[in-house]
């Protein structure tokens, strides 16, 4: 009976998230007064032949910018702190419950 309870509620969780979106884009259509044709959306993907583009907030983004980045990330090897804290905390807690898991079903 809670799994029921709980799937019901978070259906109707995401059913509000959605109509929220919408109201909100209708809001928006509404306070400019008028359908303006330049009106983007804040992400759109556009796909060619042998490109993927995508515009964030009126940025275009391609896929090339994306790779430099990465190569540049690389290059840098920078040591994050707290991901590597992070890392070690994920391994550790994962070893646990698997022995603890291993000695229930024992």
């Amino acid at each position: 009976m809670f799994m029921a309870k709980s799937l019901a509620i978070i259906a109707l969780m995401f059913i509000s998230v959605l109509t929220g979106m919408e109201l909100a884009n209708n809001g928006i259509h509404k306070i400019k007064g008028y359908d303006d044709p330049n009106f983007q959306s804040a992400v759109a993907i556009k796909e060619s032949e042998q490109n993927l583009n995508a515009t964030f907030l009126g940025n275009e983004i391609s896929s090339h910018d994306l790779e430099a980045k990465k190569k540049k990330l690389e290059e840098m090897s920078a040591y994050n702190f707290f991901s590597s804290m992070g890392k070690k905390l994920s391994d550790g807690l994962t070893g646990a419950s698997e022995k603890l898991i291993k000695k229930v079903t024992e």
